[in-house]
């Protein structure tokens, strides 16, 4: 892997590493005399935002499957075509507006989730970390009245925002965008579980890096996800609070699901979001009555789960009706039912964790990848 890649890619992230070695050297061993102004891992408070690049058609369509899920318009930016949805504490931003990166994404790859704002304690340390680490900034022009919000390129060329709380950027919201009226309960849906973002295998050791050398976060070890079409790996990169999750999941082939979703979007980018609730049997009823189309999970899954863990045909029945998948260790329980697919291969996801289960539900995976390969649309048959 490593001789076969770029050699920019290589130098860039040999350059990184050295200089996070430095960083650690430098805080593990002070008598090493290796002074450093560089801040520590930021550590990552939450996910403010996650929005996504469109146009009229598929604004529509989002919005519609966004309606089905309980979120509501919360307001309108003052300047340009963006609109923002809300439940709980997750805003979700559509841009439609026809300047700036967000339009150049769209005409690329068509509607994507291309950017995610991280809340951090202090935007301008974080800044200054993510350039030592060899982050590239991301600026453009903002017209009157818009804040400057700082932001880095990540995956794919996508972005990541930062924003805190004790500077101007804590009223993002209220300056930017005329607020359309209150929010209503929704579904139940609370905050940003975690995100998951697809890239080619290759790629996966240059984005470990990046994530673990800015932010205060862990990976997990790398894990095999079961394609009928191949193999995916995927490893885990979150923070002790939960606050930040990420799945990072490699395709070695267009086959899979995943090589498919980097082959007909034209490249590395968010896959799927995940939104937690407190109540997944509510939340699925409250979505079933808005409409949402969902997974169909097939019953030999329900079967099995039985056998697995031994549970009574009341709760199988509970959890069947709603697509819902199960699975559970020594710490908790976790639930999770799927979104149908959006466009070609995107889809929300929504879990409840009780206990202390920290998983993504992996067993589970095999039989979500299945459903899903059954509802795409062929590959013989042309989007257009």
């Amino acid at each position: 892997q490593f001789r076969g890649g770029s050699a920019k890619a290589v130098a860039v992230d040999g350059r990184r590493s050295l200089s996070y070695l430095m960083d650690q050297a430098a805080r593990q061993e002070p008598s090493l005399g290796l002074a450093t102004d560089t801040p520590p891992r930021i550590s990552v408070e939450g996910v403010e935002f996650i929005e996504f690049a469109t146009d009229a058609v598929g604004e529509r369509e989002l919005a519609g499957v966004l309606a089905s899920m309980g979120f509501e318009v919360a307001g309108r930016h003052r300047s340009k075509d963006v609109t923002l949805y809300r439940q709980g504490a997750i805003n979700v931003v559509l841009n439609k507006d026809r300047d700036g990166l967000a339009h150049s994404v769209y005409v690329t790859h068509g509607t994507t989730a291309y950017a995610i704002g991280l809340r951090v304690d202090d935007v301008a340390a974080t800044v200054k970390r993510a350039k030592a680490m060899g982050a590239q900034i991301f600026d453009q022009p903002t017209a009157d009245g818009e804040l400057r919000i700082p932001a880095i390129r990540g995956v794919g060329g996508g972005l990541i925002y930062f924003l805190d709380g004790k500077s101007e950027l804590a009223k993002v919201w209220e300056m930017e965008f005329a607020a359309a009226g209150p929010a209503g309960y929704g579904a139940g849906l609370q905050r940003v579980d975690h995100v998951a973002q697809t890239m080619n295998y290759e790629e996966m050791l240059t984005w470990v890096l990046f994530y673990t050398s800015i932010f205060e976060t862990r990976k997990s070890s790398m894990v095999d996800v079961l394609d009928p079409s191949g193999l995916v790996r995927s490893q885990v990169i979150e923070g002790a609070s939960g606050a930040l999750r990420l799945t990072l999941n490699g395709a070695d082939n267009r086959r899979t699901i995943a090589g498919r979703f980097i082959t007909e979007t034209f490249g590395s980018s968010i896959q799927h979001i995940a939104f937690a609730t407190d109540d997944i049997f509510a939340t699925s009823a409250a979505m079933g009555e808005r409409g949402l189309g969902r997974l169909d999970i097939p019953a030999n899954y329900y079967e099995d789960l039985g056998a697995r863990f031994g549970l009574d045909a009341a709760f199988l029945s509970r959890l069947r009706e709603g697509n819902i998948l199960y699975d559970r260790d020594a710490d908790g329980e976790f639930f999770q039912f799927y979104g149908s697919i959006f466009g070609e291969g995107f889809f929300f996801e929504i879990v409840e964790r009780r206990g202390g289960y920290r998983g993504y539900g992996g067993p589970n995976a095999p039989f979500r990848i299945a459903a899903q390969r059954r509802a795409l649309r062929p590959a013989s048959i042309p989007v257009r």
